[in-house]
């Protein structure tokens, strides 16, 4: 790479702390694009939207900004839990999603997480992860203005919104896409297009499908574009070319311009597909890790205090580095998927020997970044994820487990790359066994339990705090209905949840079960830390964080048989004892 001397763009008008946050944007571009002939014209006109953007942010999101200035961690609010759904499946439209927000404030959410919202593709659209258009609402869901007061409602609220960015790749339906095809010369190579078949079966030599059933390959033959274009996904969302410089800006702007319409947080995406290298698998190259360091660094002079969240579903070791250094920080938070998957197979095998050593490795990350913490999402548990880690053999019985195989779960089998267990799809509920079970509940409590107990942010998907079921009816809709992952991804029955406020029914205990999560996490203010302690029985988890009240401790039973234990200190959730039933979990105050 040539050398390339720092930049020196003036950004007039901004605090000494922005050009730091330019230079640590300018070093990781220029390690990108500096051989590039474009590079300065592609700087400059990155500067010219860093400066319109900055002078365009609403003063209430400045104050909002300068508020936070001293708390870059703002979005570890204790007790107050993340909440992800559809727009469409939760309130039908944006403003009858403002219009369920107190519902929301009733289990003390902090940060509300609609998947993806703006404009898709028509037809299949991946579930609105086939974007058209980054600058519109989905019109089924209300306008943009619609979107901005939805963000206005929950700040008003004390909540923040979080938006899908679809990083990796957009609808073939996007402008841009079809600016490239026109032959706009401004637009060419926005999009990876190759010319042969051979080159094509070079570039799939290294590379594994991520929908082998569905959507088998990595190119799609497309005669308008003369060639095979790069689809990791399915062959409607073309994958962006991020070795062009003009994409990355097209892109930063857009975060720019969501940001500015109140969004305080960016679930970016497939973050580990975004830079192709031939010859390698594509995913959590460096240079992906200095786009993301560059989205970080200018989001930090427009936008302070919005955080970036990596979906990187991915082994730890992986997923590790999307955080960045205290020097040259990435994402803010990341999915815990590893805790995630390793819990449902805690649950089956009910044995924590690979929940411990899961749990434990998590405190690798650095001081700076943050864990999301889940149970279940809009997607499928994909096992693989803890194949270096776990035989496959016992991934595999994980995988059949969850698929109905001998066991209560009720969940279906998705897909995998060939070799791998099929990873699984269906609600926590029915996962669990559903409602007719007897121990279902007991099951899901304890989950959540010990996803609330982690160092962290804790997230909860949409109707699991009633315990809603599979969604069964998505076979007889056409156009979900060869879709499998759409069983996890039910309407919101809010008949159903008219019973949280009945203590005698499975929606009554649960809902108010999470409150007293929340409530008990609120007053105890948890520092960041765990600690996992090792004990004779293999279906206990115990693990420990520090407290200003003493020593905090979670302990767990994963088993179907009543265990005993040496009570650690004062009971906060739980029955009072030593004595932990079956799917058990108990939180202790210990001082000593």
């Amino acid at each position: 790479m040539a050398q390339v001397p720092p930049q020196t763009h003036a950004l007039s008008g901004l605090p000494a702390l922005a050009h730091a946050h330019w230079q640590t944007a300018c070093d990781a571009l220029a390690r990108l694009y500096s051989d590039r002939p474009d590079y300065s014209a592609a700087m400059a006109e990155l500067e010219r939207r860093v400066i319109n953007a900055r002078s365009a942010r609403p003063q209430v999101l400045n104050e909002l900004d300068a508020s936070r200035q001293h708390v870059p961690d703002w979005y570890l609010k204790p007790g107050r839990p993340a909440y992800c759904t559809y727009i469409d499946r939760f309130g039908k439209t944006l403003v009858g999603t403002s219009q369920h927000l107190d519902y929301l404030k009733e289990l003390n959410i902090g940060i509300f997480h609609p998947l993806p919202l703006l404009k898709p593709r028509e037809g299949n659209s991946d579930g609105g992860f086939a974007v058209a258009d980054y600058r519109q609402t989905d019109p089924r869901l209300g306008g943009f203005d619609d979107l901005k007061q939805l963000a206005a409602d929950l700040r008003d609220r004390d909540m923040s919104l979080v938006l899908d960015m679809v990083l990796n790749h957009t609808a073939k339906e996007h402008d841009w896409a079809q600016k490239q095809l026109s032959g706009d010369p401004a637009f060419q190579d926005f999009y990876i297009v190759l010319k042969s078949q051979t080159e094509v079966d070079a570039w799939e030599a290294s590379l594994q499908d991520v929908f082998p059933d569905t959507a088998p390959g990595s190119f799609t033959y497309v005669p308008e574009a003369s060639g095979w274009v790069w689809t990791t996904f399915y062959p409607f969302q073309w994958d962006l070319n991020y070795a062009n410089p003009r994409v990355f800006t097209e892109m930063v702007d857009v975060l720019f311009y969501l940001a500015n319409a109140g969004v305080e947080g960016f679930r970016l995406d497939s973050t580990a597909y975004l830079w192709k290298r031939k010859g390698t698998i594509s995913r959590n190259l460096p240079e992906t890790h200095d786009i993301l360091r560059a989205f970080r660094a200018l989001l930090s002079i427009v936008a302070p205090s919005v955080f970036l969240l990596a979906e990187a579903i991915e082994s730890l070791d992986a997923v590790l580095p999307f955080f960045g250094t205290p020097q040259n920080p990435e994402c803010d938070l990341a999915y815990n998927n590893g805790v995630m998957t390793a819990l449902w197979g805690a649950l089956a095998d009910q044995k924590t020997d690979i929940l411990q050593s899961v749990i434990a490795k998590t405190t690798a990350k650095p001081a700076h970044g943050q864990w999301l913490n889940y149970v279940r999402c809009h997607d499928d548990i994909i096992w693989l994820a803890l194949a270096d880690s776990v035989p496959m053999n016992r991934l595999q019985r994980w995988a059949d487990f969850y698929a109905g195989k001998d066991s209560y779960a009720k969940g279906l089998s998705f897909q995998a790359p060939e070799g791998f267990p099929a990873s699984g799809c269906g609600m926590a509920a029915s996962l669990c066994g559903g409602l007719d079970d007897p121990q279902a509940l007991d099951r899901l409590k304890l989950l959540y339990g010990v996803t609330y107990a982690l160092d962290g942010v804790p997230l909860l998907y949409m109707g699991d705090e009633i315990g809603l079921e599979n969604f069964e009816a998505f076979r007889d809709a056409p156009a979900l209905r060869d879709e499998i992952r759409w069983l996890h991804r039910p309407d919101m029955d809010w008949g159903l949840a008219e019973k949280r406020r009945d203590a005698a029914t499975p929606q009554g205990q649960m809902f108010d079960y999470l409150k007293t999560l929340s409530r008990r996490l609120k007053d105890l203010n948890l520092a960041s830390g765990i600690t996992v302690v090792e004990t004779p029985l293999s279906s206990v988890l115990w693990f420990e964080r520090p407290s200003a009240q003493g020593r905090f401790v979670c302990v767990a039973n994963f088993s179907d048989a009543t265990v005993t234990i040496t009570p650690p200190g004062r009971v906060i959730v739980g029955a009072d004892g030593a004595v932990l039933p079956p799917y058990a979990l108990y939180w202790y105050i210990a001082e000593a």
